[in-house]
């Protein structure tokens, strides 16, 4: 029997690689006959460049840059074999793992800014890389990527014509007068730029960065609607001083409107986040003669079907007529409406009420348990 294994991460708890041992082990608990092969999956948001460079035998490569609240942190990018292709993550320099829930407030994101992730990207041109595949999620951003435009060579221009000397957070984007791009590297233009992205937002409205999303980094109501009309205001800049229309490109809402920045700055190209990962770790050939399939992401419910990692995972074994079980750490409304997609069945990993605290620290004792329950009841059949 041959069992495929292509989670995605569980958010702040543990990666999509330490997700799949924790099953592999919960199979091993049942039969040691299986044929068991571990895909480690990402969507473009966290452990997509685990999940890259772990396919493709590629190297890590370490960097100090500046975190969304100014404090100086490690990073890592991925450097792919070919030596050329580096993969990046966003969420590695200005990702909301930096930020304590505790200090996720109103302040904190107006002050949060992608300016690291800028740095991060001219570590890997500076490595050599011609091709950046870049991984939109996990921000704890809403700047634009205006920060980030900054640390590559942007000028911000105030209403005086001074420059804005100070790294830009997401309440800084309504000081922005004007921009210039002489200065941006040179390099950016001979560079492809794939954006990894499960996020089709648009940067402004109500379904924008900072309606959807701000909330989750500690915007409460009123800070959301000055962050949107930021963004709206730093879309118009663009519009008259690069003539690119970015506020409702579906994406450029991802990160906290990073989307629009790298599309804006850059000849950068948006896809679906999954589709990008799938198709270099060969997860349909993987496929193939599967028996069964278990995938998971932290959190499933609705919003799943719009590009998550179990869905994608469904509709290619679903064209193979494979059985697919999804494992979450919380099933939420509107997971039934998945099952179209070629899922047979989804179990809740949580034993009995649990805080979040402690549900993230038992995550893989539970991943565990419940896959050896699974194998138990598959093999009955």
């Amino acid at each position: 029997m041959k069992i495929v294994l292509a989670p995605d991460s569980f958010k702040e708890s543990l990666t999509a690689a330490q997700v799949c041992q924790a099953m592999k082990r919960g199979i091993l608990q049942v039969t040691q006959t299986a044929k068991i092969v571990s895909i480690p999956m990402a969507d473009g948001g966290d452990g997509t460049m685990d999940a890259l460079v772990s396919a493709t035998g590629g190297q890590k490569i370490t960097v100090k840059v500046t975190g969304p609240l100014g404090q100086i942190v490690p990073a890592q990018f991925g450097l792919l074999p070919d030596g050329k292709t580096a993969v990046i993550e966003m969420a590695q320099a200005s990702g909301i793992n930096y930020v304590a829930p505790n200090r996720r407030l109103p302040e904190t994101i107006l002050q949060a800014s992608t300016f690291g992730t800028g740095e991060l990207i001219k570590a890997a041109l500076d490595q050599g890389a011609q091709k950046l595949i870049i991984g939109l999620g996990g921000s704890a951003t809403n700047d634009g990527g205006a920060g980030m435009a900054q640390a590559l060579g942007v000028t911000f221009l105030n209403s005086d014509n001074h420059k804005i000397e100070s790294k830009i957070g997401g309440g800084d984007l309504s000081k922005i007068a004007h921009l210039k791009i002489n200065k941006l590297d040179p390099r950016l233009q001979k560079t492809q730029i794939i954006l990894a992205s499960d996020v089709t937002s648009p940067l402004v409205g109500h379904n924008g960065a900072s309606y959807v999303f701000g909330p989750q980094k500690g915007a409460d109501e009123k800070t959301v609607k000055k962050l949107d009309n930021n963004l709206q205001h730093y879309a118009d800049i663009i519009a008259a001083d690069l003539g690119k229309q970015v506020a409702t490109l579906p994406g450029s809402g991802a990160a906290g409107g990073l989307g629009a920045g790298l599309l804006a700055f850059t000849n950068a190209k948006l896809e679906p986040g999954f589709s990008i990962i799938a198709k270099e770790v060969k997860l349909a050939e993987k496929l193939q003669g599967a028996d069964l399939v278990l995938t998971g992401e932290g959190s499933t419910d609705g919003q799943t079907k719009f590009g998550k990692t179990p869905f994608g995972v469904a509709k290619l074994a679903k064209q193979q007529h494979t059985p697919v079980i999804s494992l979450a750490g919380s099933l939420g409304p509107g997971y039934e409406t998945l099952y179209p997609a070629g899922f047979t069945s989804f179990f809740s990993i949580v034993n009995g009420p649990n805080s979040l605290t402690q549900a993230l620290q038992a995550a893989s004792e539970n991943i565990e348990r419940t896959t050896a329950n699974i194998m138990r009841l598959w093999l009955a059949k």
